[in-house]
């Protein structure tokens, strides 16, 4: 009979070794995963930034470019203005050329017929004025007033000469001053067309970069929803590994209680007289006592217990395990099943038991952190009373024993 459970034993750990092997595959392929998304994210997550500081960079320069154009329109804007009202400068003065140039032809045909009079009519004319006079002083005044004609005749021709002159040199000087203005005309707008060009330049480089940065978007998120679906693969299975050690402590459990009975009947049944039956109950109690200290099955059966009340709630101060507790009155009452009493405070824990390193951490060793305590349970998890996220947000759950710096690990069996 020994034998057969013996051999029991060994398939379920065949089986369990197995099942474990598989999850831990599964894990280990999706943490690879979760590792080559995350360094593909950190690499996209570069690429936004190179992208964004580019864009930045590029509006920047966009942003100097309108400002440029805008004073280049302005300028423009103010040349035209400019040539419109030389237009009309240049217009009014080719008006006074004209009119200049009438005046001048007018007195110098008047000019010209006062001198051919004079000429034709000769000395006769000129004597015929001197004869005329009533005096001496009469005649200086006539010989005064033919020479004050001509030299009228003469000083206003020049006059209007040197009028026209001056208004043609305005002329020549406004229209000088047009083309100026229109040549400057010409190079403002040559500017604003390769202010244009540049911009447009810039403007299509910078939509290549809003789809560069789109798509790298794109793709961080994809490599984030990766993330999350590893994560809750991880998360799965470890869970998984929890309640396979779970399951195979319960077996082990089941197994060992049943050989015990199965052997206590057969010790019974053997005894001869009551001297015997106390001499052979005493054998039985010191080999079950020798057997549990040896059985590193103990610590977790112990295990397996807590987790059959996750789910229950979180009571401050409480120690039911089904109506509700909190973290070390959880620990002392699951221990207290197995007949060791403990005291109801996480930090009074610490000092229970023998200490152990976290890197030997076993099912059934109690967890002790700043403030709060657990049980073990294997595969980095802890079972606990807990009243924080995440769900469920109060309650007996599954914790990740590195959740926060562990303080100390005391053993019991």
């Amino acid at each position: 009979m020994k034998k057969k459970f013996i051999a029991l034993g060994m398939a379920a750990v065949m089986v369990i070794g197995a099942t474990q092997a598989v999850g831990a595959t599964g894990l280990s392929e999706a943490k690879s995963k979760k590792s080559e998304a995350q360094s593909n994210l950190n690499s996209v997550q570069s690429q936004i930034s190179s992208i964004e500081s580019k864009q930045a960079a590029l509006q920047e320069q966009i942003d100097a470019l309108d400002a440029e154009l805008v004073e280049v329109i302005v300028n423009i804007n103010t040349t035209k203005t400019d040539i419109e009202n030389k237009k009309v400068e240049l217009a009014q003065a080719e008006a006074d050329l004209e009119e200049a140039k009438e005046t001048e032809e007018e007195q110098y045909e008047s000019m010209k017929e006062r001198i051919v009079y004079m000429y034709e009519n000769g000395d006769s004319s000129f004597l015929t004025a001197l004869m005329g006079a009533d005096s001496f002083a009469d005649v200086l005044n006539k010989l005064e007033s033919y020479s004050t004609v001509y030299d009228y005749d003469r000083s206003l021709l020049v006059e209007y000469q040197n009028t026209k002159l001056e208004v043609e040199n305005l002329v020549a000087e406004v229209q000088e001053e047009e083309a100026q203005l229109e040549e400057i005309q010409a190079t403002y707008e040559e500017q604003q067309a390769e202010l244009e060009t540049m911009k447009s330049e810039k403007s299509s480089e910078l939509e290549d970069f809003d789809a560069k940065l789109a798509e790298a978007e794109s793709l961080a998120a994809q490599y984030e929803e990766t993330i999350a679906e590893q994560n809750e693969i991880i998360a799965a299975a470890q869970a998984a590994q929890v309640t396979t050690t779970v399951g195979s402590v319960t077996s082990g459990s089941s197994s060992v209680s049943s050989s015990s009975t199965t052997s206590g009947s057969s010790s019974s049944s053997t005894s001869t007289d009551t001297s015997d039956s106390s001499t052979s109950s005493s054998s039985s109690t010191t080999s079950s006592s020798s057997s549990s200290s040896t059985v590193s099955g103990s610590g977790s059966a112990v295990a397996s217990y807590a987790c059959q009340f996750i789910g229950n709630p979180y009571v401050y101060g409480g120690t039911s395990l089904t109506n509700g507790c909190d973290c070390s009155g959880f620990v002392m009452s699951v221990y207290a099943h197995f007949g060791v009493s403990l005291p109801h405070s996480s930090s009074a824990l610490r000092s229970v038991g023998y200490a152990v390193s976290v890197s030997d951490m076993q099912p059934g060793d109690i967890v002790c952190y700043s403030g709060h305590v657990g049980i073990y349970v294997g595969n980095n998890t802890i079972v606990n009373a807990s009243n924080s996220n995440p769900y469920p947000a109060g309650g007996i759950k599954y914790t990740s024993a590195t959740y926060k710096s562990i303080v100390a690990v005391r053993r019991i069996f």
